[in-house]
């Protein structure tokens, strides 16, 4: 299935936005990559993507609604970093459910949420790991997601690393004991989500693995 209407990346200079709006491009997808910082533009561009510039932490929903007009597809890859609890609530939780009630208003038929592999409200992260408010963010924001009027597909990669990757996944019992996971393989899998209506309203958690990323999609 081709996508035919563009998918607007937030967080589009990260290294998972980065790769997901190259597969996309060099597949014929119109691209629009969300960043903060101007300077980031030209690599924005050498990834075939087109830039916007707009600090998702600050915009209201009216004003994340002009960033996913005309989007068929919205793809959240944003995220605070860490290390500033406040800022990582304002980010992974509080942007991240307010770009999903700009994208109900705005009629965008699919949703990726790049989350984490054990999200949710049983997370098990001690309150005093530095990890606790990126788990809370993201189990609230996941939450919003799964009762919003959209396609929406979470994503559950593991621990991320920059080893290449890409063509193959592992799901469910055949997912990597440490749940290693490229980030080529997390930008594939949302290359490849996008293409396949049977995986919306669908959590989908893997690591580097040795299953094609189509067929893994078929069991999940």
């Amino acid at each position: 299935m081709s996508i035919d209407k563009p998918v607007t990346i937030i967080g589009g200079h990260g290294k998972v936005g980065l790769r997901a709006a190259k597969i996309l491009s060099e597949a014929g997808a119109e691209v629009f990559s969300v960043i903060r910082n101007p300077d980031h533009a030209d690599e924005i561009r050498a990834a075939g993507a087109t830039p916007v510039v707009a600090d998702v932490e600050s915009l209201d929903v009216d004003g994340l609604r002009e960033v996913v007009r005309g989007s068929g597809a919205v793809v959240w890859s944003a995220g605070a970093g860490g290390g500033n609890p406040d800022r990582t609530y304002a980010v992974d939780r509080d942007a991240a459910i307010r770009s999903v009630d700009a994208s109900v208003a705005e009629g965008v038929e699919r949703y990726v949420m790049v989350s984490y592999d054990g999200a949710g409200p049983e997370h098990g992260v001690p309150e005093d790991n530095a990890f606790f408010p990126y788990a809370e963010a993201k189990a609230a924001a996941d939450a919003h997601l799964r009762d919003a009027d959209l396609g929406w597909t979470i994503l559950g990669p593991g621990a991320l690393t920059d080893e290449p990757g890409g063509e193959s996944i592992g799901v469910g019992e055949d997912k990597r004991d440490d749940r290693a996971t490229s980030r080529d393989s997390v930008a594939a899998v949302i290359a490849a989500v996008l293409r396949r209506p049977d995986t919306a309203r669908r959590t989908i958690e893997f690591s580097d693995g040795e299953i094609p990323v189509g067929e893994a999609l078929t069991r999940e």
